[in-house]
């Protein structure tokens, strides 16, 4: 009796867990089961495109062809690998990194073998696929920039996950193979409109691993579509434009604030971090004194010059300076011990306020800003955008710095000075503003409304609030920087040839090293006789039409020293704006002036790489064999050139004479660390 309880008991306990498990927990071991069975390789998905105001293409995905091997179906491994590597011409590290993801890999799980194939390789590979079992041949996507570096800092580029993104997100698809993610620019702050929804492809196995059969897939979706105000024609022209300089440019339409164009120059190709930059290729933008892996546009810092002498004239006129009151320029201001000079040496002589902004007269704005103080110039800076932020989709961006006495008693536990004053009426000191900002302050005189920059579409500033100012004192600004150009001021080489519009303008040049006294007594060096990190910075703020402002833009050269006259901001400045009233003009001019830098920009890039990759391999040769080295790199760059881009043209080059401006004062502070 006790033995056959006991046995009741037990079967009682097993009938009670087997309905347990087979009732209850049905749903949890199904799904277990269905697990074990089934395994699930995700699939990337396409990037949404980013496309430009008009719809073209700024970033979307082009064909990937690429060879995986799935280990559970190969056969004679080593054979398979040996057939491979001499189709692909694959190097001896990547035979070792295959062998390493083969041991690694389920039996299921492919390894990659390579990617960004061309069709001749991937064909090869296709046609003998009978005696390659386990090999698969697959067509994906990956990501093109069709601008390549005209738009580099505007989109940024993508790349593999690393380790450390992967460790934060624990997301799968960081380490399927193929998937690429944001990196830098809008590709990194829209990662998560931009990147999708993965595929699946699903596969029975046994219990021990091995391939039974595919089954039903599921299909990737694309992310969104992006679409920026930006003008890509534009972009790509005031790209070329800038040449040889390191230098940006921004553009606005003064009505919306909406952004058509933000170019950095020199940049790298995100075309190139898509598909793998190399070591080499990398070293090369990392040394490049040009500085191509920055933003400018958001993180370039710059004293102004006398850009900012526009608004100062608004601040005065506010501050009730009568645009009729005259001051002498002489040349020179002596304050205290210290003598502070205008650019043209023997003076002015007697400007008015219209005058000084034409003239761009350093002592006027000496003179009144002494009498008033900076603290009255200080509130209209920051009103029309110097020292502001603006909300863009940008992960970093620099703000400068809008100076009056409360900071500089903040930040550095001391008054401020006269000498402060002088030094920042003609935006040099503690001024600093990126190339934003002062395209902004161009677009809000010009308007006479608190414009915002608007990069992404959908967005405008069609109803912003009015700037709090008299009208009739922005018509006097607006009048002072039309003579820059039109009226014999410092402008003169920008004025426009497009019949009925006028450009408005105002020069500046920003020095970045201190001119002693010394120097001054025996000859200030000219930028030309200086080494490129020292000549001063050249910059133009612009807009048109002037009697009824439509476009602003600024243009901030790094380093330019007003050298090379078609490099310069005036007719760099006039060609960009000219592109969009007349572009055959605007392209004609460019396609003139282009060949004597070198070629267009994919040209002056492949030849630089070349060069840069030579001098890293140095290849011993005979003196005279030099010249004809040198013109084969510049020969291949060109056809490489030629065999990727179509030419698009450019603006129409002129020969009247600069008055170039030389705003380089007498002693003043560095403008080094004042952010």
């Amino acid at each position: 009796m006790f033995v056959s309880g006991a046995q009741i008991g037990v079967g009682v306990l097993l009938a009670s867990r087997m309905t347990w498990l087979a009732v209850a927990e049905n749903e949890r071991y199904s799904l277990l089961s269905e697990s074990n069975r089934v395994n699930t390789t995700l699939v990337p998905p396409r990037r949404g495109w980013i496309v430009d105001r008009h719809g073209h293409a700024i970033a979307n995905n082009r064909t990937d062809f690429r060879v995986d091997i799935i280990p559970d179906r190969v056969v004679d491994k080593d054979r398979v690998l040996g057939v491979l590597q001499n189709i692909l011409a694959l190097p001896a590290d990547e035979r070792a990194r295959i062998d390493a993801g083969l041991k690694r890999a389920a039996g299921f799980q492919p390894v990659q073998i390579a990617e960004n194939l061309d069709w001749d390789r991937f064909a090869a590979v296709s046609v003998r696929l009978p005696e390659l079992p386990g090999v698969a041949p697959s067509r994906g996507f990956s990501r093109n920039y069709p601008l390549g570096a005209a738009v580099a800092h505007l989109t940024g580029y993508v790349g593999a996950a690393t380790a450390e993104q992967y460790k934060e997100a624990r997301d799968p698809l960081m380490v399927t193979p193929g998937f690429k993610l944001g990196k830098d620019g809008l590709e990194k702050s829209l990662e998560k409109r931009l990147r999708g929804t993965p595929g699946a492809k699903r596969i029975e196995v046994t219990a021990r691993g091995k391939l039974v059969r595919e089954l039903a897939t599921r299909p990737d979706v694309p992310g969104q579509t992006i679409r920026l105000n930006i003008d890509s024609g534009l972009q790509e022209y005031a790209a070329r434009r800038l040449g040889t300089n390191s230098g940006s440019c921004v553009v606005f339409d003064c009505q919306t604030g909406e952004m058509l164009a933000m170019v950095s120059m020199p940049a790298y190709d995100p075309n190139s971090f898509s598909d793998g930059i190399s070591h080499n290729e990398w070293k090369m933008l990392s040394d490049d004194d040009h500085v191509p892996l920055m933003n400018k546009v958001l993180q370039g810092l710059y004293p102004p010059g006398s850009t900012v002498k526009p608004m100062n004239g608004l601040a005065l006129l506010e501050a009730g300076v009568s645009p009729q009151e005259r001051v002498f320029c002489s040349g020179a201001l002596r304050v205290g011990n210290g003598v502070f000079h205008c650019h043209k040496r023997r003076g002015h002589g007697p400007l008015d306020l219209r005058g000084a902004i034409a003239q761009s007269c350093d002592i006027y704005f000496y003179e009144m800003i002494r009498r008033l103080g900076y603290d009255r110039i200080a509130p209209v800076a920051r009103a029309v955008g110097l020292g502001q932020k603006f909300e863009l989709p940008y992960p970093s961006q620099r703000y400068g710095t809008v100076p009056d006495s409360a900071w500089k008693e903040r930040k550095y536990k001391t008054g401020w000075t006269v000498a402060d004053s002088l030094n920042a009426s003609i935006g040099q000191g503690y001024v600093l503003a990126n190339p934003l900002q002062m395209a902004v302050m161009a677009a809000r005189l010009a308007s006479g409304r608190m414009i915002e920059p608007h990069l992404l579409a959908g967005r405008d500033s069609r109803n912003a609030p009015a700037l709090p100012y008299k009208p009739e004192h922005l018509a006097i600004v607006r009048e002072a920087m039309w003579a820059v150009v039109n009226g014999g001021g410092t402008g003169g080489a920008s004025r426009m040839y497009v019949p009925g519009v006028a450009l408005a303008a105002k020069t500046g040049t920003a020095q970045v090293r201190r001119i002693t006294m010394a120097e001054r007594r025996s000859g200030v060096l000219s930028n030309g006789q200086l080494p490129f990190k020292l000549r001063d910075h050249a910059h133009f703020i612009c807009f048109a039409p002037a009697d009824n402002p439509r476009y602003a833009a600024a243009v901030v050269l790094e380093h330019n020293g007003h050298t090379v006259r078609n490099l310069d901001t005036p007719l760099t400045g006039r060609d960009i704006m000219t592109y969009l009233f007349d572009k055959k003009r605007a392209v004609t001019a460019l396609e003139e002036v282009e060949p004597t830098w070198g070629g267009d920009i994919r040209t002056r890039m492949a030849a630089q790489k070349a060069a840069f990759e030579a001098a890293q391999n140095p290849v011993a040769a005979p003196p005279e064999d030099a010249e004809a080295a040198a013109n084969t790199i510049v020969e291949r760059a060109v056809e490489q050139s030629n065999a990727t881009t179509p030419t698009t043209g450019i603006a129409e080059g002129r020969t009247e004479e600069l008055p170039l401006e030389d705003d380089a004062p007498g002693p003043q502070l560095q403008p080094g660390n004042t952010q």
